[in-house]
């Protein structure tokens, strides 16, 4: 299975007994959607909800930092999601947070992980079904264990992490004109920082752009897509926009700061730019 995978793809391989689908949809509180609702009123049929929310260090500081994997492993198995099953994650969220949950699936162990591509618009305009139906309970068996390299830390990146951190929040918020949306975090990015806002990466319905076109981008904002670097944004969920990406292009040595900008932002102590 590709790590990008079609519509007509999915919808051809859809009733197979090893095959999961998630919806990952998340929103920031301004967009006044509730993804659990929009999942029960209509998903891809067969699909479970993957809670970004909940699926997080609840004793963390900040929102959404990756959990034990303890805790990640019963989350899936209570999900019917197992390590070797094929996975394939969707979304309906202007944040592309499907890249979110392909990050921590693999981050965990799973072995075949794909992101659809286009999400729930590309689904709904080739004209395929949805179901507001809960899937039926699947037993399943998910051994995580969290791969090595692939996470910094705050400490990391106070130490210096030796490759470009790539920051993919809007050029407005990585400039520090533009008020950041969670309350006592401070404007601007990390020193040295390069700014290559996610939404670069996607064409106007949804889908990744092509290669070209995706290099481009990383090429704009300074980066080499084909060398290791750290991508970092507000809160650990749009970075892995830019780490998929690169993976499209053939780049497995990439890392997230997952504490991203909440926790960076929320540090008098920390450094900061803005411009």
């Amino acid at each position: 299975m590709d790590d990008l995978v079609s519509a007509g793809w999915l919808a051809a391989n859809l009733k197979a007994a090893d095959l999961v689908v998630l919806d990952a949809s998340w929103h920031l509180p301004a967009a006044n959607r509730d993804p659990r609702q929009d999942y029960e009123a209509r998903h891809i049929p067969g699909a479970r909800f993957f809670d970004i929310d909940m699926l997080a260090d609840h004793d963390a500081a900040t929102s959404h930092m990756l959990p034990g994997a303890d805790a990640f492993a019963a989350g899936m198995e209570a999900l019917g999601v197992g390590t070797d099953d094929r996975i394939v994650i969707y979304d309906d969220s202007a944040l592309h947070t499907s890249a979110r949950a392909w990050f921590m699936l693999r981050h965990f162990g799973a072995r075949q992980v794909a992101i659809l591509d286009g999400g729930l618009r590309a689904w709904l305009a080739e004209g395929l079904p949805t179901s507001d139906e809960a899937p039926p309970e699947r037993p399943a068996r998910f051994d995580a264990v969290a791969a090595g390299g692939q996470v910094v830390s705050k400490a990391d990146m106070l130490r210096g992490v030796g490759v470009p951190v790539a920051d993919a929040r809007g050029a407005s918020r990585f400039a520090g004109t533009e008020p950041e949306p969670r309350p006592n975090v401070a404007p601007g990015h990390i020193p040295g920082a390069r700014n290559l806002p996610f939404s670069a990466l996607y064409e106007e319905d949804g889908r990744f752009k092509p290669p070209a076109e995706l290099r481009r981008a990383f090429a704009d904002a300074g980066l080499d897509p084909d060398r290791p670097f750290v991508a970092t944004c507000g809160s650990g969920v749009t970075a892995n926009s830019l780490i998929f990406a690169a993976r499209l292009l053939g780049n497995r040595d990439t890392r997230l700061y997952d504490g991203s900008w909440a926790e960076w932002g929320s540090d008098p102590l920390t450094p900061k730019e803005r411009g």
